[in-house]
């Protein structure tokens, strides 16, 4: 029919009615010398679907009578109005063998009645063998009705229609092109049925069917037929559904010369279909204004349109479907099975389930789509036990289809239990396989996919898909975007490699899919031939797939590519424009960018969505720029955006991590019920970035108190925070709660303990939690190594790294940095040359700024001066200012070698940094160390006229009651009589021992005395000496903020031994760990 049923956009003859198709066509008979176009002018308000035996009879001709074949093959019709042409007892044969067609169901019918028609010689007639023909069509068996069709003598336009019709019902589309086009060959006549039938198989063919389908256009654009309604409606619907946009419809309808109901009804189907609401009703507006005086009224198919296209628009939908149900209502329609189960659904979309409920009672029929459409609904709103409630209830009072077992295994996806709706799917998978359906019909496989896809249990999935026993195109994209969703990359690309082998095109879905994978592996040149694919199948300008490339580069790092494609998009829609912010925002380097395209954005008349405040906020948190956050939190306000989470947590990443710790506060405490694990994660690093570290241990324990708990990432935040402070005890309290919290076994969570108790000094802690990890990361490894480099156990690292090798787990830059610390640690040159060279050679890694640093620093630490100046000219990148600090520190050891060398870092330091006090400093430690004391005085002047102030030297212990912290000759400590006194007392035994004082280190042109009172001043001995005032047997643990120097080093070998007391230093360079007299460190640092 021509728009029989707007759902399903069906193009139907009239084959399943009592009455056989060709009883209404046999007088249609072919004439040599008649012209092409044999066009006779039907009413032209006909519909298909509503054509009567009666009525097909009379506008065909009758039936005639029997007679000799030669008069049947040589004449026309024999007018019914003849009767004494036929014998009696033929009539009365004539009639049962007419009146046995209209009841023909069955194969074992129609071949009895094949018998029977050749069996009393009229096997030439052709009345009788187009309503053969027809019979075979209705049964659904296409091969006996073409066969009937080839053994035909004589065929008239009702034979052609006929078979032609059949293929396009039959889901036979290139059969029906193939065979109309045979017709055109052999100069059959044309009708509308014939062309209507060609028309709509070339609607479903593809763009081939389509090219044939503009021939047929073309073809009959001269004739009648272009103006008649039938044709045309068929016309609109395939222009509509096929082509990119619908001005070819609405051409050929403003063609019609005299329009009908179908007519409107088939341009208003086209709006609705491509969500053009306005034009839908407008259209409806001129066909009640048109239809005046032609008795237009509104079918059930033209409100089943009208409700399609309410439903696509979010905003005014809910108000449109009201005000039609008053029409409908007024139509007396809401009993119709079609129109209400259209209302039903609508209502359901838009959460009026009362509603729908009300009119779901009123129909006076229902059938499967009333109780779909109700289960869509609650589907949509996020309802999905609700659907499946409905579905228990009404399954009884109507006969279930197909379709209700796909949107049932669609709701089991939305369950908010995940294992509950797999449990019900695999009920549902059990009675398909039972009842068979999952064989008959495809798409209840596809539904079955995606319910496993989507609730997690992708084997499920995978093994449906490969037992299926028929897959269309959406069987694969469901598959492929069930692997992707499910993160099975290289299995979705394989399949979609697959998908493609076997000649199937893909959707902008499959691509879509694809190219996250991709994206999602790294995949570039895989990724890149999938872009070429879409320009292959015309999908490139499809803006869906035009963003799924934006972010595919982006996240392959090639952002000038991204912004080359965005610059050539034909259209944007949100997701563009959030993806484009989102790949510069991403990128440190290029957040300016995001920044640019985000006020294009604002330009162009987009209104920001969540993403696109998430992207920015990230960008102006990438650049630090306060200013600009203030700006976009006032836009966030602007556009009523403060309420969304997402938002707030992006703010106070971005108020954190720019000083603004009472910005944050404010955010944070007023989000009340919205925080979330990532609102306190957030919140904790800012005060930790801060500096706030006391903030953030009491937001922890107020997180517990609150019964708040605490996922991974909080555990590790707040780990690090204690290991960048070296605060133990606090990073021990915290492990205690993550043991509470039955999370010590993740791998995260022990990374972090692994570096937090390193970095606190109980490097044996660390390495007994990493030896029983039950799982371990490429961070859990870098950690132990580099923290067995901190301590000095050089070899231990070394082992560490070929262990970690021998285990699988391949090395990256962080690991290196450990490695050759280690080596820099133990003085082990040759060893650090060949992990150096390892890098390139054997990991395909590019050694970093960090890398050449760490060999700047094994060569300094060696002495070996001449090789480190060779290094550094052959570096293939500018030497930063750590190098160069490295370099001038090397030199200070040098006892006045390589002087020149000093200098040259000097300057290039004094270039960069010509406020900060370090590197004058250093460079008077060269001049001091050399015995250079005019240069030295000549260092602390232009120290002085820089205006650079050195940081103070200072250490501290943890105690019970608190951190005490001291400086060089600290007079100020409460305690300050007992330690002088325990530092004389400890000076005495030293030098007893055979401690010499290294006056070297006292770097002031002094006598020998006062250098000696100098150095037994320093922050490290006043703080050893608080520790040994108090009785205790414990570790003594000592941190400071600069290099401890040789004298003080030296002292603490004697300490540890005369007092027999482990000492624990830290060090802004490494850990010492001071045990009977000797370090961990092997005098190497």
């Amino acid at each position: 029919m021509i728009h029989r049923n707007l759902a399903r956009s069906r193009w139907q003859i009239p084959c399943n009615s009592s009455n056989a198709f060709s009883t209404f066509a046999a007088a249609l008979v072919s004439f040599p010398g008649r012209p092409l176009f044999n066009h006779q002018r039907k009413d032209p308000y006909l519909d298909l679907s509503s054509l009567s035996f009666t009525q097909l009879q009379n506008s065909f001709g009758q039936p005639r009578r029997p007679n000799s074949h030669l008069e049947a093959r040589n004449s026309p019709a024999v007018p019914a109005e003849n009767p004494t042409l036929f014998p009696s007892s033929s009539l009365r044969i004539y009639e049962f063998l007419v009146r046995k067609s209209q009841f023909s169901c069955s194969c074992e019918d129609a071949k009895e009645l094949q018998l029977h028609i050749i069996k009393n010689g009229f096997a030439d007639d052709l009345f009788l063998s187009n309503t053969l023909i027809n019979v075979y069509v209705r049964i659904g068996d296409l091969v006996s009705a073409r066969a009937m069709f080839e053994e035909m003598p004589m065929r008239n336009s009702v034979t052609w229609a006929c078979l032609i019709s059949g293929y396009a019902q039959n889901d036979m589309p290139s059969q029906a092109c193939g065979l109309f086009r045979e017709m055109i060959r052999y100069g059959g006549f044309l009708n509308v049925y014939a062309i209507g039938s060609a028309l709509r198989a070339c609607q479903v063919s593809g763009p081939c069917g389509v090219r044939l389908g503009l021939q047929i256009h073309g073809l009959i654009s001269k004739t009648p037929y272009a103006f008649d309604a039938i044709v045309c409606n068929v016309l609109i619907s395939m222009y509509g559904n096929c082509m990119d946009s619908a001005d070819c419809a609405f051409r050929v309808f403003n063609g019609i010369r005299i329009k009908n109901t179908v007519s409107w009804n088939s341009v208003i189907s086209v709006c609705s279909k491509r969500g053009n609401v306005l034009s839908a009703f407008q259209l409806f507006s001129c066909m009640q204004k048109n239809g005046l005086g032609f008795n237009f009224k509104p079918s059930e198919h033209t409100f089943g349109s009208l409700i399609s296209a309410a439903c696509s628009s979010p905003d005014c939908g809910l108000c449109l479907i009201q005000q039609m149900l008053a029409n409908i209502e007024k139509s007396g329609l809401v009993q119709d099975l079609y129109v209400g189960s259209a209302l039903v659904s609508g209502f359901a979309r838009f959460g009026m389930l009362d509603s729908a409920k009300k009119i779901f009672e009123q129909m006076g029929l229902r059938n499967a789509a009333s109780i779909n459409g109700m289960m869509v609904g609650l589907v949509k709103q996020k309802r999905a036990e609700e659907a499946l409630e409905t579905f228990l209830e009404l399954r009884n009072s109507v006969k279930i289809n197909s379709d209700s077992f796909v949107v049932l295994l669609s709701a089991f996806a939305e369950f908010s239990a995940i294992e509950e709706g797999r449990r019900r799917g695999r009920e549902v998978h059990a009675y398909v396989m039972r009842t068979g359906l999952i064989d008959s019909k495809v798409a209840i496989g596809n539904g079955l996919i995606n319910m496993y896809a989507k609730c997690g249990a992708i084997h499920d999935a995978i093994s449906v898909f490969y037992l299926m026993v028929k897959k269309d195109p959406i069987s694969w994209n469901s598959i492929i975007s069930g692997l992707d969703q499910n993160e099975h990359f290289e299995n979705a690309i394989t399949s979609f490699c697959t998908m493609r082998q076997n000649g199937l095109t893909p959707s902008n879905f499959t691509l879509i899919s694809a190219l996250n994978s991709c994206g999602s592996l790294g995949w570039l040149k895989m990724g890149k031939q999938i872009h070429c694919e879409g320009v292959k199948v015309g999908l490139d300008k499809d803006v869906s797939v035009s963003n799924a490339l934006l972010a595919l580069y982006a996240e392959t790092g090639l952002i000038t590519e991204s912004q080359k494609l965005f610059s050539l998009m034909a259209d944007y829609d949100h997701v563009s424009w959030n993806s484009i912010i989102g790949a510069f925002a991403g990128s440190e380097e290029h957040s300016f960018e995001a920044v640019r395209y985000f006020f294009d954005m604002i330009r162009d008349g987009w209104v920001p969505n969540a993403v696109t405040f998430i992207n920015i906020i990230s960008a102006a948190s990438s650049i630090s720029n306060i200013e600009l956050g203030h700006q976009i939190h006032a836009l966030v306000l602007k556009y009523h955006f403060m309420d969304d989470s997402a938002i707030e947590n992006a703010l106070l990443c971005l108020y954190g991590k720019c000083a603004g710790v009472d910005e944050c506060e404010k955010i944070f405490f007023g989000m009340s019920d919205r925080r979330d694990n990532v609102s306190w994660n957030s919140m904790i690093s800012g005060y930790i970035h801060n500096e706030k570290l006391s903030k953030a241990m009491d937001l922890v324990w107020s997180m517990l108190t609150k019964g708040q708990r605490l996922d991974c990432f909080t555990f590790a935040t707040v780990l690090s925070a204690c290991a960048s402070v070296a605060t133990l005890e606090r990073g021990m309290e915290v492990h205690a709660c993550a043991i509470r919290a039955c999370l010590e076994s993740d791998v995260v969570i022990g990374s972090a303990l692994v570096d937090m108790y390193s970095k606190c000094g109980r490097i044996d802690y660390a390495s007994s939690f990493f030896r029983f990890m039950p799982v371990r990361n490429i961070y859990s490894w870098n950690s132990m190594i580099s923290g067995y480099a901190r301590h000095g156990h050089g070899y231990k690292a070394l082992e560490l790294f070929r262990k970690m090798k021998v285990e699988g787990q391949p090395p990256d830059h962080v690991t290196f940095i450990g490695v050759l610390s280690a080596c820099s640690h133990m003085g082990l040159v040759e060893q650090g040359f060949e992990h150096f060279e390892s890098m390139r050679n054997v990991y395909n890694l590019s050694p970093q700024m960090e890398h050449f640093s760490c060999m700047v620093d094994l060569l300094g630490r060696a002495g070996e001066l001449d090789k480190l100046e060779d290094f550094i000219d052959r570096m293939p990148m500018e030497p930063n200012v750590f190098i160069w600090r490295t370099v001038l520190g090397a030199c200070c050891r040098g006892n006045g070698h390589k002087m020149d060398l000093g200098k040259r870092a000097a300057e290039m330091l004094f270039q960069v940094e010509p406020e900060n006090a370090v590197n004058y400093v250093l460079l008077s430690n060269m001049y001091a160390t050399g015995g250079n004391w005019v240069h030295v005085a000549k260092a602390r002047a232009k120290m002085r006229g820089a205006a650079a102030r050195k940081e103070a030297g200072c250490s501290w212990v943890t105690m019970k009651d608190g951190v005490h912290v001291f400086v060089a000759g600290d007079k100020s400590h409460k305690d300050k009589d007992a330690i002088y006194e325990k530092l004389k007392e400890l000076h005495q035994r030293m030098k007893d021992a055979g401690y010499v004082p290294q006056t070297n280190f006292a770097l002031y042109d002094l006598e020998l005395e006062s250098k000696e009172e100098i150095l037994s001043y320093h922050s490290e001995k006043l703080a050893v000496a608080f520790v040994l005032t108090k009785k205790s047997e414990l570790p003594i643990r000592i941190m400071k903020n600069l290099r401890v120097c040789g004298d003080c080093h030296s002292a603490f070998k004697y300490i540890s031994m005369i007092v027999g007391r482990q000492i624990v230093l830290r060090d802004s360079a490494r850990f010492h760990h001071f045990t009977d007299g000797k370090c961990s460190c092997g005098d190497y640092w």
